[in-house]
């Protein structure tokens, strides 16, 4: 069987982050960093789907290491904000 497009994987990774507690922490966040960047390349899709996430993550209230990691992906990885 076929390997999901990361980008999938990453958008239902991201669900349990929203409904557990609403926030966004480190372990979670690197988790949905490390699936886009299991091909050691964060494509288009892939970019599109962490963007929406960390637009999300951030109407809440963020740990400082977590938007500094954010911030951080964002440029890295050309993710708009």
């Amino acid at each position: 069987m076929a390997q999901p497009k990361s980008h999938l994987e990453i958008a239902l990774a991201s669900i349990p982050v929203f409904t557990n507690d609403g926030t966004l922490d480190v372990a979670e966040l690197q988790k949905l960093l490390d699936l886009a960047l299991r091909d050691k390349l964060v494509d288009e899709d892939e970019k599109r789907v962490l963007g929406n996430i960390f637009k999300q993550a951030e109407l809440g209230e963020l740990d400082a290491e977590v938007k500094r990691r954010i911030d951080e992906a964002r440029k890295l990885h050309d993710i708009p904000a």
